[in-house]
């Protein structure tokens, strides 16, 4: 339900920053184009990739049924996107600069696009798991290119007004996912969730060939790709999480587990190693996070994405499996949701400037607290006006909530030529949280529910146990978030202004990265 990029794209510069002559080669001219065919060629690639997000939560139980996916197997439709996604997130900005944003984008468009077409005709667990994969590495490199295409297109008011575009149809991705899920879900097949993306796709790459000039910066050809860091910590990532979810049939003793988890240490620290000795570019450079506001910020997203990824993916499930909805009413049931994330984005955003972002950040946290705690609470026969519609909400708002100050901590005091990579690390810190999260919760709940049945109680009580156990643990990983909270600074500080004033040259403006709100 969350759109996938925050701020600027990776490896660019930041908005409200309009590159100098000297800094861009167009290597592809072009007749005049008019702005709104260039936003529009941006926004719905954008739009597809935050839709896939959101669309596919409510297809899950379709999914699993037809593909016959394990209990703790349905979470691979989820995390094998979102790791691959994270991983290749930095990397698909960079590529951008490197290659040319006109290139990068069709690329990116063309793979998204066919892996939703493999997708869509997948005829096993393993089919459909490894085309979301694919999927997730089109979305990394398709994502960014969006952004660098609007940020190298407008400036000044046309750049303000483009940005506000853009992260207004992420929005509107977001929210319409789990309503046009649940329609294409109940009304045609789980399938078409993933066969929308094919039209859009395919209109996208006609218009990028027929209205998009190729540009890249100078410079960009002295910078190399950090394909073996991608590669590192997503398959790190990969096997750590392979390994928490395979406890729930292997012990955390047995020689599978302690293998899967020798190769995610030793993968984890190869990442490491190329980060800080090989890679001429790394992907994160660790230097970022001697600064106490982007480190404070990207550990609370960190914990963040773990606890909210959990709530659509769960909530899902409790809504069609226990209390029998359809798809239909299930995406239905999560559009106030949808809106009260839009809210708590507006409120945060007027709110923050005056109270500053560690009280923002303790009061979405705490939020957050109070609404997974009270989530925990449903029953095998909970009504939804009754029992769902305030404590999801209540979530869901927390969420609006904490996009604005995390986006502003995360880039405080950041030179402003790397703000966009300090909201593309944002940006990783989230998914990666958001990855773990859900294969620690999932196999808490898996355990929960096992125990419960071993207690004759029946399965949908079993469930709802379970489900509950992921909520209330949710809760705690919220209140870990409010606790590291109190290490983000309440402001920057009067030296770290002057700091940032300093970093930017005579006649350039250094800009916080804007937040997409989807």
């Amino acid at each position: 339900m969350t759109g996938p990029v925050i701020g600027p794209a990776p490896g660019t510069v930041a908005p409200g920053r309009v590159l100098a002559a000297h800094e861009m080669t167009d290597t592809t001219q072009k007749a005049r184009v008019p702005d709104w065919v260039v936003l529009a060629i941006a926004c719905v690639a954008q739009f597809m990739v935050v839709l896939d997000v959101s669309i596919v939560n409510v297809a899950l139980p379709s999914m699993g049924r037809d593909l016959h996916y394990s209990a703790n197997g349905l979470t691979w439709v989820v995390n094998a996107y979102v790791l691959t996604f994270a991983g290749f997130l930095l990397l698909g900005g960079r590529a951008a600069d490197l290659f040319g944003r006109r290139r990068i984008y069709l690329i990116g468009l063309a793979v998204f696009t066919g892996a939703s077409l493999a997708g869509g005709l997948a005829q096993n667990s393993a089919w459909l798991t490894t085309a979301r994969a694919v999927q997730g590495l089109g979305g990394a490199i398709l994502s960014p290119a969006t952004l660098t295409i609007i940020v190298t297109t407008f400036s000044g008011a046309k750049l303000t007004r483009s940005l506000g575009v853009w992260s207004a149809v992420a929005g509107a991705g977001g929210a319409a996912g789990a309503l046009l899920g649940g329609i294409l879900t109940a009304e045609i097949s789980w399938r078409w969730v993933l066969f929308v993306n094919i039209p859009i796709g395919v209109a996208g790459i006609v218009a990028a060939l027929a209205y998009l000039s190729e540009s890249r910066r100078d410079g960009a050809s002295r910078q190399r790709l950090d394909v073996l860091g991608a590669l590192a910590v997503t398959g790190g990532l990969g096997a750590l999480i392979y390994a928490i979810v395979g406890t729930t049939t292997h012990g955390w003793g047995s020689a599978q587990t302690l293998g899967w988890l020798g190769a995610a240490v030793v993968l984890l620290v190869v990442f490491a190693l190329i980060e800080a000795r090989v890679a001429s570019t790394p992907l994160v450079p660790f230097r970022l996070f001697r600064n106490r506001s982007v480190s404070g910020a990207n550990m609370v997203m960190l914990l963040v994405g773990g606890a909210f990824f959990s709530f659509w993916y769960f909530l899902t499930l409790y809504m069609q499996d226990v209390l029998g909805y359809s798809a239909l009413r299930t995406g239905f049931a999560f559009f106030p949701m949808a809106v009260a994330i839009i809210i708590g984005a507006q409120v945060s955003s007027r709110t923050v400037v005056r109270i500053g972002v560690r009280p923002m950040l303790l009061v979405g946290t705490l939020v957050a607290v109070v609404g997974f705690a009270w989530l925990s609470a449903i029953g095998a026969h909970s009504g939804y006006w009754s029992d769902l519609f305030g404590p999801a909400c209540l979530v869901a708002l927390a969420l609006g909530l904490l996009f604005t100050p995390l986006a502003s901590a995360a880039t405080a005091g950041v030179h402003y030529s790397e703000a966009g990579l300090a909201s593309g690390v944002l940006n990783t810190s989230r998914q990666m949280g958001g990855s773990l999260g859900l294969a620690v919760l999932t196999t808490i709940a898996a355990a929960a529910t096992a125990a419960a049945v071993k207690g004759h109680s029946a399965l949908p009580e079993a469930q709802t146990h379970g489900y509950s156990r992921a909520f209330m643990v949710a809760s705690g990983i919220s209140a870990a978030a409010f606790l590291w909270s109190f290490v983000v600074p309440t402001r920057r500080s009067p030296a770290s202004e002057r700091a940032a004033a300093d970093a930017v040259p005579d006649g350039e403006e250094g800009a916080l990265p804007t937040f997409d709100p989807a």
